[in-house]
């Protein structure tokens, strides 16, 4: 194995147990039983503008399935509203409701310490450092 190939893999690994620590931490926070995938959609929602579910399903590298199992239970819980589209009756569009931004942002007040505590303890310079080069490879992984 090269150099280059040994800072791959570490790379990666670092990534990826990063990612399903951060995951971990987050689910035992979030409140009302939500679920990570549920907070990601309401957060991209509350942005304002409606989205299909196919949409949906391609920002966040899910199946179609899994994006209509999702929102079905965000709306289930009043937390989306999802309507046909008037220019395209085979579409849907999906929007958050007012119960939506309020759990939305009651998961976000549960989050925001976790996370603020994390920045903290590693310090603003080296987080403003580091964000760069992991949108940089976010960039490159979605193409």
């Amino acid at each position: 194995m090269s150099d280059d190939d040994g800072l791959s893999l570490a790379l990666f690994s670092e990534l990826l147990t990063a990612d399903q620590l951060l995951r971990a931490r987050i689910a035992k926070v979030l409140p009302d039983r939500m679920e990570l995938s549920h907070f990601l959609v309401l957060n991209h929602l509350a942005r304002g503008v409606e989205k299909t579910p196919v949409q949906l399903s391609r920002m966040f590298h899910v199946t179609r399935g899994a994006m209509t199992n999702t929102l079905g239970r965000l709306e289930a819980h009043g937390y989306v509203h999802i309507r046909p589209d008037w220019d395209d009756a085979r579409r849907k569009l999906v929007s958050i409701s007012p119960s939506g931004v309020a759990a939305r942002d009651k998961a976000l007040e549960a989050i925001m310490p976790l996370v603020g505590e994390i920045v903290g303890d590693m310090g603003s310079d080296r987080i403003r450092a580091a964000l760069p080069v992991l949108r940089e490879l976010r960039i490159r992984l979605e193409t």
